[in-house]
């Protein structure tokens, strides 16, 4: 696959995954050096979910999940925690990866990533009463 299809395919993963309405907001910085940004992390880290391969989408995210709590990367994990009803990942299994990271990654890591998805879960509630 040439370069511009894998670019193609990262860009429509992350649209597919995260969402028209936040990828239109990180990506409309007129920049040139933002969008270059913006290209280059599309292609790295949604390049490997357009790549194919044994995982799955609702794979992927989990790992992200885990990978972002373990790290303390609350504003990714946030995003990615609000974005499993596209990816497949259920409130449960969410709720069981959590302990996992406490046990492997520590409890600081499970409690921050406990907060933000009380956070993420809160507003989700939210807009679906406002939707209502």
């Amino acid at each position: 696959m040439a370069d511009i299809e894998q670019l193609d395919a990262a860009r429509a993963m992350r649209r597919a995954m995260l969402g028209d309405a936040y990828v239109d907001s990180v990506t409309s910085d007129p920049e040139p050096a933002a969008a270059e940004f913006q290209d280059y992390v599309t292609s790295m880290a949604w390049g490997v979910w357009a790549r194919g391969g044994a995982l799955s989408p609702r794979d992927r995210s989990l790992l992200v999940l885990a990978m972002t709590a373990a790290l303390g990367r609350m504003d990714e994990f946030r995003l990615h925690a609000g974005a499993t009803p596209q990816t497949g990942v259920t409130d449960e299994e969410l709720d069981e990866l959590l302990f996992q990271v406490a046990a492997y990654c520590g409890a600081p890591a499970g409690v921050s990533a406990r907060r933000a998805l009380k956070d993420v879960r809160a507003a989700a509630r939210q807009d679906a009463k406002e939707g209502a």
